[in-house]
């Protein structure tokens, strides 16, 4: 599917005559922990490509598996332990890698593939994540994982930008051997592939910068480089992200290598129930109507008059627990105080206050987690973007539990255009044969290009942000004695 995404691609952008001979660099952004495992004596396929006929056609017999393990798994829960205690425990593998062992992590997922299809594993001779599977096609042989994506396998160390030999053993053997080497995302993976020379005329010299995870572009393409900036991305999965200059271990969160600093590090909290989930409220209580659902959500008031709501139409990663819906109304909360109040648990709300119960719950759960990791509370500002950011009343939600300005992009695909950027800042780094921060490229230009973001929704009232951290106290107590009760510790 990935494949012909790429034949796609490229055959609309050739109907649209555009000159490929004038791209200079190309880099790319791949769905996050995704993986291709590459059949014994593939790259000979890669270096050997026909530009007579189409990627699609050349690639039946490449692979030792059809299907990508992708972050929508969480089959691998045996794994994570495995890992986890071979390693010393949760909190020495996020110290580490930079996360506790994940369902959705690459390394998981390979262990449980060697586990479960050894003959898979042994056929494989190349293991890539998403982004290099699809630099690897531009370059016509295996390109290098990048440390940024690297980083979201539990098999790197996080320190040293490198494998690490013990979270390696503990995943498969002889395992190094089909990851290849790591490289910063900055570098160069190499000239474009002649295949797409003599295909589409790009020029020979066409760098291809190594591509990364969604997550890290989107940091790239939000030009999110200020400590105490924070990210909101509300797309199929909802994230929450900032950068920071040191690794503090947490078992919540991640951490990852900034793609656009060779020495800070950029952190992360990944929520499963995000657009879907959402979309799912909206089917059921707003007629599969955004206008129905805003209406719904203005017409109750915040706080929710104490009705709290956990929703998880997918097994939730943050908090990890299985898929369901809980409900709770906390009688006689005013707001001032949560002392002595018990929680209620009901079997459903109205409408308006389902509509409220999700989005407050889940911006009261961003919250939460974003301060128990460490990240900035208030925010100094707050970058929202993904599908979701176009919705203004979910936006004054944001501000008002946040307490912080909130801003959006002039262009939501904020992955697309970092992968562009950091495109262009690969070239430069290449060219002036040292590493360069990004910022170089657009300082003094940022407010007259599309890059510049816009105030979208003032900080909420310093009153309700208060009384929304009383009721966020009791949320996450709740959340904790569901956890308990339910979920993976």
């Amino acid at each position: 599917m990935w494949v012909e995404a790429l034949d796609l691609v490229l055959q609309r952008l050739k109907k649209s005559n555009l000159d490929f001979g004038k791209i200079a660099a190309i880099s790319g952004s791949g769905q996050q922990h995704g993986s291709v495992f590459w059949k014994n004596g593939s790259e000979a396929i890669l270096s050997t490509l026909d530009p007579k006929k189409p990627l699609l056609d050349q690639f039946g017999n490449a692979f030792s598996i059809n299907e990508s393990p992708i972050w929508m798994d969480s089959s691998t829960t045996e794994q994570c332990k495995d890992i986890e205690n071979a390693v010393g425990g949760p909190m020495e593998l996020s110290k580490l890698t930079g996360s506790r062992a994940h369902e959705r992590f690459t390394g998981p997922q390979i262990r449980r593939m060697y586990q479960t299809k050894p003959e898979v594993y042994d056929s494989t001779e190349r293991i890539s994540l998403v982004s290099s599977f699809m630099a690897s096609l531009l370059i016509g042989s295996y390109a290098s994982i990048d440390h940024t994506d690297g980083a979201g396998m539990n098999l790197m160390d996080i320190k040293q930008r490198a494998w690490s030999k013990k979270a390696l053993e503990a995943t498969a053997p002889g395992l190094e051997a089909k990851l290849g080497t790591l490289a910063p995302a900055h570098s160069v993976a190499g000239l474009i592939s002649p295949y797409f020379v003599e295909r589409y005329k790009f020029d020979k010299d066409c760098l291809i910068v190594h591509w990364s995870g969604d997550n890290p572009n989107s940091l790239a393409g939000l030009t999110l480089n200020t400590p105490g900036d924070l990210a909101i991305s509300l797309g199929t999965s909802d994230t929450v992200f900032g950068i920071t200059a040191e690794h503090n271990p947490s078992l919540e969160g991640h951490v990852f290598p900034n793609p656009v600093d060779t020495s800070g590090y950029m952190v992360m909290l990944c929520y499963k129930n995000g657009s879907l989930t959402r979309e799912d409220i909206r089917n059921r209580c707003a007629e599969k109507s955004w206008e129905v659902f805003n209406k719904l959500l203005q017409q109750t008031p915040p706080l929710n008059g104490g009705k709290l709501g956990f929703y998880y139409k997918e097994h939730e990663i943050l908090p990890p627990l299985p898929v369901g819906f809980h409900r709770y109304a906390l009688d006689g909360f005013k707001g001032d105080s949560v002392e002595g109040l018990k929680e209620r648990e009901v079997s459903e709300f109205d409408p308006p206050s389902e509509v409220r119960a999700l989005i407050e719950g889940q911006l009261l759960s961003m919250r939460a987690h974003a301060e128990r990791f460490g990240m900035p509370s208030p925010p100094k500002r707050i970058i929202a973007t993904g599908g979701a950011s176009a919705n203004t009343t979910i936006l004054s939600s944001i501000a008002s539990i946040f307490g912080s300005n909130v801003y959006t992009v002039q262009r939501p695909d904020s992955a697309s255009l970092g992968a562009a950027l950091r495109a262009a800042h690969g070239w430069l780094c290449n060219r002036k044969g040292s590493f360069l921060p990004i910022w170089f490229m657009y300082r003094d230009k940022l407010e007259k290009s599309s890059l510049n973001c816009k105030l979208a929704v003032t900080a909420g009232d310093q009153e309700l942000v208060a009384k929304y951290a009383l009721l966020m106290k009791k949320r996450v107590e709740i959340e904790k004695s569901l956890v308990q009760k339910l979920g993976r510790l």
